[in-house]
């Protein structure tokens, strides 16, 4: 089955918006947390809308927007499939359901969130968040390069605002310039 392409040497046939918002759909109903893996994924292995190296290329420019690079790539890839109604396809398929389903469980909250039972599931779910939190900031602490700096900041980052509940702005506007001058040190040396 030959699938459409929608790189730079696409053909000039956009793709139709109901398959763009199924796309996207299917992203979001099979991505916990980073949805990137499932966007490369459907994108680049299933629907062959995009080679490696264009999403590759694609991430790495969403990586310079502000926002989220997942919803950034998501609005990009809607434009070139099929311009701004291609856009509000894949937006629409990739935040609509998790919108939704957001909406229903305030109603639900709303209704029974008194509940012993609730309070009880809504307090293991946050030391279950809580315990992801932490495994994700090891994980990045062990990836950061092996220089005494780059520690120092992220020790004086916790400190701020984990134990003494500075707000994150102040705290990242008075360790930047620092951690800044101290990066661009190591590399000219």
């Amino acid at each position: 089955m030959q699938h459409p392409h929608i790189g730079p040497e696409a053909s000039e046939t956009p793709l139709s918006l109901l398959s763009i918002f199924l796309a996207f759909s299917r992203v979001t109903w099979s991505s916990f947390g980073d949805a990137l893996f499932w966007l490369q994924r459907e994108l680049v292995e299933r629907r062959r809308w995009l080679s490696e190296a264009e999403f590759v290329e694609l991430m790495a420019l969403t990586q310079l927007l502000p926002g989220p690079g997942g919803l950034n790539l998501v609005v990009m890839v809607g434009h070139r499939a099929a311009g701004w109604p291609g856009v509000a396809a894949a937006v629409l398929g990739f935040l609509g359901w998790p919108f939704l389903l957001v909406f229903g469980l305030g109603m639900l909250y709303q209704q029974y969130g008194e509940l012993p039972l609730v309070r009880q599931a809504l307090s293991g779910m946050s030391a279950v968040a809580a315990g992801l939190l932490l495994a994700s900031g090891i994980k990045l602490t062990i990836a950061l390069p092996r220089r005494w700096h780059a520690r120092l900041f992220g020790v004086l980052a916790f400190m701020g605002v984990g134990v003494l509940h500075w707000p994150l702005i102040v705290v990242v506007g008075a360790l930047a310039p620092g951690a800044i001058a101290a990066a661009w040190r190591d590399t000219d040396a």
